[in-house]
């Protein structure tokens, strides 16, 4: 089928009767059933795999990013009536694949694109035909990113990339990235950076897994080595990169930032519904001080995510969220491990030893998910590094001094 008759001018109840009616044609019955009974229900009655196969039919509805024009993929429709799409499709956990196209990538198109390029990408994003990936951070500009070495250099119409970028969340399956490099060494560190659109696929391009405590190798590291990039993919103006790469980390911390986030949601680790649940299926619910514990996160968690919903809001308007964006992360980061830390203390014993096995699940989940937690502090930018921007931007407070600004990036000492 083709995208659903809403457009802009649909009123907003008018619209969530034409989802309801797609929900009842397109999403399968057993999905529907088990979602009514809970997430745990719907995980065992929708496989990954499952998911992946009919998310093409979710794609072709305009549902994943329906603010976006009809032509990037979307139904053009304005935020009060997606919020009154969401509340219909909430229930059945449609997440959205490929979010680093969805979020970081298409942040930077949005903000700083052409539309030629807008048209070339944002349609493959939604239908997840076209996976992506973000090479910002290097062995030696992690927190300060801004000292990064890659260097891209001009031949004809094309760019020359090389260097090693580091922390790739699934450079392994990507398509394309998104990247920064260095277009002009003799500028201060902050300027003479380009963003590009590397295609993944190509000589000169080699990706090596990072494994982590979990088992998992979500993470790479990726090798550059004269990989090239035409011009046309170039996002934004030559040596002003910098300036287009805040749309996109501005859109990661908010991607990362949990509940109502609108991305990746929770990296690692289930809800604070959850919480709830576990705490009565291990008979602890009726602890008056576990309750209080949970219900406390849980109270944060809807707090959290009221604030992402405010700053998704304005990304879906086309707004910056800018520093709003690293309230959330930095709640996030510690919230988070505080709900995976009870959550294996209600567990009890179970999280402590199981089954030796080959089988890469069997570790419970709630193990897994407070080991995957502890790389909330980092992801998406530091709490640290976060935390001296909403001191700097929303408190006002006087930058730390730097010996260094101004010079030109080639003089200045790098790890």
């Amino acid at each position: 089928m083709t995208a659903l008759p809403i457009t802009a001018e649909t009123a907003a109840d008018d619209a969530v009767e034409v989802v309801r009616q797609w929900v009842q044609a397109e999403v399968p019955t057993e999905w529907r059933a088990a979602a009514a009974e809970g997430p745990a229900a719907l995980r065992a009655a929708r496989s990954p795999a499952d998911y992946r196969r009919w998310y093409p039919t979710f794609a072709r509805s305009g549902l994943v990013a329906p603010t976006w024009r009809p032509e990037h993929g979307g139904l053009g429709i304005g935020n009060d009536v997606a919020r009154a799409i969401e509340s219909v499709l909430a229930p059945l956990r449609l997440t959205r694949l490929n979010p680093l196209g969805l979020n970081n990538a298409a942040a930077a198109l949005f903000s700083h694109g052409t539309e030629e390029q807008r048209r070339r990408f944002l349609p493959p994003i939604v239908r997840n035909e076209e996976k992506w990936c973000q090479l910002f951070s290097e062995p030696g500009a992690g927190s300060d990113l801004a000292s990064l070495a890659t260097r891209a250099v001009r031949d004809g119409d094309q760019w020359v990339i090389s260097g090693q970028k580091v922390w790739t969340t699934w450079a392994d399956e990507a398509d394309f990235a998104i990247l920064l490099a260095r277009t002009d060494p003799d500028q201060p560190k902050h300027k003479g950076i380009t963003y590009f659109l590397l295609d993944m696929h190509q000589p000169g391009v080699e990706v090596r897994p990072l494994r982590q405590i979990t088992g998992e190798a979500e993470f790479n590291e990726v090798f550059l080595d004269n990989a090239r990039v035409p011009d046309a993919h170039r996002v934004g103006e030559v040596n002003d990169g910098w300036r287009v790469s805040a749309s996109t980390l501005s859109s990661e911390r908010q991607m990362v930032s949990g509940s109502g986030s609108g991305g990746m949601g929770r990296l690692g680790g289930s809800s604070a519904e959850r919480l709830i649940s576990l705490a009565r299926e291990t008979g602890r619910w009726d602890d008056p001080v576990t309750r209080d514990k949970i219900m406390r996160l849980w109270a944060q968690e809807q707090i959290r995510g009221w604030t992402n919903a405010r700053v998704r809001a304005a990304l879906s308007a086309g707004q910056s969220p800018g520093a709003a964006s690293s309230i959330g992360k930095v709640h996030q980061a510690t919230l988070n491990q505080q709900i995976q830390d009870l959550m294996v203390d209600l567990l009890g014993t179970a999280a402590v030893a199981w089954a030796a096995t080959d089988d890469p699940d069997a570790m419970p989940r709630e193990v897994q998910g407070m080991m995957r937690s502890l790389a909330n502090g980092t992801e998406g930018g530091t709490t640290d590094i976060n935390k001296n921007i909403l001191g700097e931007r929303v408190l006002g407070l006087p930058r730390e001094p730097d010996p260094w600004k101004g010079k030109p990036w080639r003089e200045i000492p790098r790890s």
